[in-house]
């Protein structure tokens, strides 16, 4: 089983969790079914499309998913996923989302 860790700016979304467990095999699955699970969080994660937000990265261990399979990254049991939402910068406020 994978665990997802939530990062501090969006805990409020999943009830104060910082660890999620997900027994998904890709990162795609995994972030779809964190959504289904918390529906306020989801317009953090995915767009209208349902991608991930091009704001977001998520890192797989160590390494970027864009580096790896993108989305499609295979989770393996004990793999650890971090979601890392943009902190500042680029033309997006992300901000803007969490009101």
């Amino acid at each position: 089983m994978a665990q997802i860790i939530i990062p501090t700016p969006l805990r409020k979304f999943t009830n104060n969790q910082a660890k999620i467990d997900s027994n998904k095999n890709t990162v795609q699955a995994a972030i779809e079914d964190l959504a289904k699970q918390y529906p306020n969080f989801q317009k953090h994660l995915l767009d209208e499309a349902g991608q991930i937000h091009p704001f977001i990265k998520i890192f797989v261990g160590e390494d970027d998913i864009l580096d790896l399979d993108k989305e499609q990254t295979t989770l393996e049991n004990n793999t650890i996923v971090s979601i890392i939402p943009a902190i500042a910068g680029g033309s997006y406020n992300y901000y803007n989302l969490l009101k």
